[in-house]
């Protein structure tokens, strides 16, 4: 990325330029800048450095001591830092304690803590230069400066070695001068997250500095920047539970902010054969519910079209209200897909669950009834199954304990109680875990055990319920945006229980700028900022897989993404199917036990070494989370992207491919 460095201007004029900028370094020795000013400023969405030296605020005040201007600069960083800073810069010449001081806040804060050397007499020995870095790393840079004077095309050879030696990521090193011009662009094909450039050619910062304006232009040149403000879909997760307990209820029901989707639809039309009267006006859906009762029914066949969550709701909710067994019927990919562990879990309740394939596929035969009681099953294979179970045994007779030993995607359990708890049913459920769950404050991710107490004797109870913005499908936008431009998008809900809003963190974790207007609801912005690799744990949130694979390729370093396990059985075998996919890009990656190991370049690299992704023809694998990776994939690719099956995408987001084309417009 392109850093522009400001300096003689005021805050206002500082504000006009950051409006269309895409990274800055705010020289705070070199603004005339009260705290009011700064804090304005660093609350921008644009990536800001944080820049104060000791050397120019002695220049500009003769009279002060290097302890009162050492005081000053600190006292400027870390309100810069503490206003939203994404980078402070700290020369290594700073006393000891101004930087302790400046990395402490930035620590505290989540600022990245840059320590900076500039040589503006010559360029040293190789072997001097890398003691330096080494010193900045061991006094607690995350990344290391390093900017000399090249007289020569050797000095900046030298400098550029550094790379070579030190990695890419963490490094930023070039050359001032003429001899180093080059050297500033070059850097950035090496791995530095960014590179600095003057606003316009009458106020450079360094002698050889060149323009934003004609730096970005090289870097960039006909490559498509994308910006669009946006507005998701209805989250399926809450839909598909929100229709089905209305369909149960008592009353009349009337849900809003619906969106259509193959699965929704499903969802549906399951309620209608219940029973339930549907009515679906635009993105209002009004249902009148049977009053379901244990036993009082008697169905024969269910089709759940191709959702496997329909599936595993209705394989207990059969169980409870049929008083005949039901068989039940899918379509597409979900009948190649097993449900593990289904058998083995129903007949602790008394159910017996058949398959013609021997292996529990659709269609399969649920025959009932389904008793009450004390049971303790795995939730190893997902929290599906487990959510139809919650929904299902508040309707019986007798109370129930439910002990489910290794929980998988937890958030998904604590939507179903949230949906059950707004039409009148009431479950407790209590997390367990050992030392790291303790230390951990109750994190989900450390949970072993969670215990769940029904009440028997419950009944359905008709409510008005706001279906939210669905996060998985932000998350293909949100990562077009971080890496691509600007997105902003509409509908979501930052306070969600959804697993996938941890895309937020995953963003935020890799160096992606997110803001929000009018929290918890407002707009989401993500915008282009230097992204670096990380590491997450996508147990409880397997459906982001596709799309974090993505990321983690135009992230600079090797990332690692935990929860393999979880993807055999989805849509595809969506691990296999995102490795083929990362392999035929040119993504170096593997998958080492549990976790996807991805080594990935920022786009700034892979633009400057002609290294884009590869396009050309790849499979979906009849994945709707394939296909949108596929497509924001695309964005940083050498070469379109043909997709062999776009229509799967209809499952959970069908308007994705018309909101794709905004941002390619």
């Amino acid at each position: 990325m392109i850093c522009t460095v400001i300096q003689h201007k005021t805050a206002r004029e500082i504000g006009e330029i950051l409006r269309n900028g895409e990274m800055a370094e705010i020289r705070l020795d070199r603004c005339v800048l009260d705290d009011s000013d700064i804090d304005g400023i660093f609350e921008s969405d644009v990536p800001l450095v944080a820049t104060c030296r000791v050397s120019e605020v002695l220049s500009a005040n003769p009279e002060m001591t290097e302890t009162a201007a050492a005081t000053v600069c600190e006292r400027k960083l870390c309100r810069a830092i503490e206003a939203g800073a994404r980078y402070v810069d700290v020369e290594i010449e700073a006393p000891k304690y101004m930087s302790k001081r400046v990395r402490a806040c930035a620590r505290e804060n989540g600022t990245v803590f840059i320590r900076s050397y500039h040589d503006f007499e010559g360029t040293d020995s190789t072997e001097a230069l890398k003691a330096i870095v080494e010193k900045c790393y061991y006094h607690g840079a995350d990344i290391v400066k390093i900017v000399t004077t090249a007289r020569s095309e050797t000095d900046a050879e030298r400098v550029m070695s550094l790379y070579g030696e030190f990695g890419r990521g963490k490094l930023i090193a070039f050359c001032m001068g003429e001899a180093g011009v080059q050297s500033r662009m070059d850097c950035l094909a090496e791995g530095a997250p960014y590179t600095y450039a003057a606003l316009d050619g009458n106020d450079p910062a360094a002698p050889g500095q060149r323009t934003a304006a004609a730096m970005r232009e090289e870097l960039y040149g006909k490559f498509h920047c994308v910006e669009a403000v946006l507005t998701v879909p209805s989250s399926k997760s809450f839909a598909q539970r929100a229709v089905m307990a209305a369909a149960l209820a008592e009353g009349i029901s009337e849900l809003d902010g619906y969106s259509p989707c193959g699965d929704n639809i499903s969802a549906i039309e399951a309620a209608k054969a219940l029973g339930a009267e549907v009515d679906i006006d635009g993105s209002r859906v009004r249902v009148r519910g049977i009053g379901a009762v244990p036993l009082k029914a008697s169905f024969h066949e269910l089709h759940v079209g191709e959702s496997g969550l329909l599936t595993r709701l209705m394989i207990p909710l059969m169980s409870m209200l049929s008083s005949s067994p039901v068989t039940i019927t899918g379509e597409k990919t979900l009948t190649g897909r097993p449900m593990t562990g289904v058998t083995e879990i129903m007949s602790e309740f008394g159910v017996s669950v058949t398959s013609e394939s021997g292996d529990c596929r659709v269609p399969l035969t649920v025959s009932g009834p389904m008793r009450s009681g004390r049971a303790e099953i795995s939730g190893k294979n997902g929290s599906q199954l487990i959510s139809g179970l919650l929904m299902s045994l508040p309707l019986a007779d007798r109370n129930s304990s439910l002990i489910v030993r290794e929980p998988k995607s937890i958030p998904y359990m604590f939507i179903t109680l949230d949906v059950l708890k707004k039409f009148g049913i009431k479950v407790s459920a209590e997390m367990l875990g050992g030392r790291d769950f303790m230390e951990h404050d109750g994190d989900w991710a450390h949970c072993t055990e969670m215990v769940f107490k029904i009440r028997g004797g419950q009944r359905y109870r008709s409510a008005d319920f706001h279906i939210e913005g669905d996060w998985s499908s932000a998350a293909n936008f949100l990562v077009a945006g971080a890496v691509f431009g600007k997105v902003t998008l509409e509908g979501l809900d930052t306070t969600s229980l959804q697993a996938d809003i941890s895309i937020m963190d995953i963003l935020m974790e890799a160096g992606a700028s997110l803001s929000q207007l009018d929290e918890p609801k407002g707009p989401v912005t993500v915008q282009r900022a230097p992204l670096s690799a990380f590491t997450v744990d996508a147990t409880n949130c397997p459906d982001l897989f596709p799309i974090v694979s993505v990321l983690a390729a135009f992230c600079e370093g090797q990332s690692r993404i935990a929860g393999v396990g979880r993807l055999a059985h989805k849509e595809s075998d969506r691990g296999k199917a995102i490795l083929d996919m990362l392999h035929k890009m040119g993504v170096e990656a593997d998958v080492e036990g549990d976790e996807l190991v991805i080594a990935g370049q920022s786009l700034s690299s892979r633009l400057l070494s002609g290294n884009l992704l590869r396009g050309g023809e790849y499979t979906s694998c009849h994945d709707h989370r394939m296909v949108m990776a596929l497509k924001v994939a695309e964005l940083g690719a050498s070469s379109p992207i043909i997709i062999d099956d776009t229509a799967c995408v209809a499952k959970s987001f069908p308007s994705f491919m018309h909101l794709f084309e905004e941002l390619e417009n």
